[in-house]
């Protein structure tokens, strides 16, 4: 799998309270990077199938991934243009 387009990268203020937490910054970034990668984190299999496939029909993609201040979500658009870090309560 090639990697995914990510767009411009934004994250919502509860993600950008933590960012400057060394252990938290590392844990966004690499998550971030699973999911560029197509590692959809903690996803039930057949979500991660809805994935899968959005890669090539041009849909939404989100991935979520446990961190030491909870769960994060990560969410690229459709068109690729954007991709929002957020806590799920923020959605």
């Amino acid at each position: 799998m090639k990697n995914l387009q990510l767009g411009k990268v934004l994250m919502t203020a509860g993600i950008a309270s933590y960012i400057d937490e060394a252990n938290f910054h590392k844990e966004v970034m690499d998550d971030l990077k699973r999911h560029t990668s197509g590692d959809w984190g903690c996803l039930s299999e057949e979500d991660k199938l809805v994935n899968d496939n959005a890669l090539n029909n041009n849909e939404r993609i989100l991935s979520a991934y446990d961190t030491c201040h909870g769960s994060i979500w990560i969410i690229t658009e459709w068109d690729r243009s954007v991709t929002t870090i957020l806590f799920p309560s923020e959605y």
